[in-house]
């Protein structure tokens, strides 16, 4: 393929997402070495290509001090909120750059994988042309129109999430102190209309009390956040989304902000704990 494609940020995600990129052909331009080029900053990463991924906990810095110009594009994959996506696509487009954002549904397994979820929206041009890449990152890409789309699908998808992680960490809990034996309650889970993935996973783990961080529980937290203020601009009722923020508060002051966000289990079990 050999296509020149830079990537910034090289966390749990991009990590991952990069290295898939340079084994199927992309030359990667990221900030470290792992057979690709590197370059000194991010404005000489995009200056060098056509097009730049960004993975990165705060990305507006970065998009606002490039080298963006006429011709370039920039993929922002980051999880940020509707209105900074749109000040990042903005600052793009005044300088003649192409944007689309493209959060991702997954963590770090699907990452390693390519089996990402991507969440685009923006200039459809730009989606087209990063569809190769995206197909190495991900297992099915979503075009969703204007700017913000992306960013609120991935709120959504997220709040849901960590609603369903508290819904779970309760269950394991009351089966535990109910006498019953946690690990068939798993089975008895996986079998039922409400299987998935995310039990089937972080379920084993919860119970080991291994909570190696795939996706960080400060992260989630803060999307429960950003869904909440979703929630309040459009007037919907939210309270079980709001419990559940709640909790990953709590985990946070507990100290467990940096493991995986299925520690809030930690929180919902030991709530005193928190004091």
């Amino acid at each position: 393929m050999g296509e020149e494609v830079g990537f910034l940020g090289l966390g749990i995600m991009g990590k991952a997402m990069s290295m898939n990129l340079i084994r199927h052909g992309f030359k990667c331009d990221e900030l470290v070495e792992h057979g690709a080029s590197v370059a000194e900053t991010p404005a000489a990463v995009v200056k060098k290509c056509k097009y730049t991924i960004a993975m990165l906990l705060s990305s507006t810095k970065v998009a606002f001090s490039s080298n963006m110009c006429s011709g370039k594009g920039y993929v922002d994959m980051s999880t940020v909120d509707s209105d900074t996506s749109s000040k990042i696509s903005e600052a793009i487009t005044s300088k003649g750059g192409c944007f689309l954002e493209a959060p991702v549904s997954g963590s770090k397994k699907p990452a390693e994988d390519g089996q990402l979820v991507i969440l685009a929206a923006g200039e459809k041009k730009l989606f087209e042309e990063a569809l190769p890449a995206f197909d190495v990152m991900g297992k099915k890409s979503f075009f969703l129109g204007q700017v913000g789309n992306g960013a609120k699908m991935k709120l959504v998808v997220n709040m849901i999430m960590g609603s369903m992680m508290n819904a779970f960490s309760e269950g394991l809990i009351l089966a535990d102190k109910s006498g019953l034996n946690t690990q068939t309650l798993l089975d008895v889970l996986d079998l039922g209309g409400i299987a998935n993935p995310m039990f089937k996973m972080k379920g084993p783990t919860m119970i080991q009390k291994s909570y190696s961080p795939a996706f960080p529980l400060k992260h989630q937290q803060k999307d429960m956040r950003l869904a909440l203020a979703l929630g309040d601009e459009n007037a919907v009722s939210m309270p079980v989304a709001a419990a559940a923020n709640e909790a990953f508060k709590k985990a946070r002051t507990m100290g467990l902000g940096d493991l995986d966000f299925s520690a809030v289990y930690e929180a919902v079990k030991f709530p005193e704990n928190s004091s």
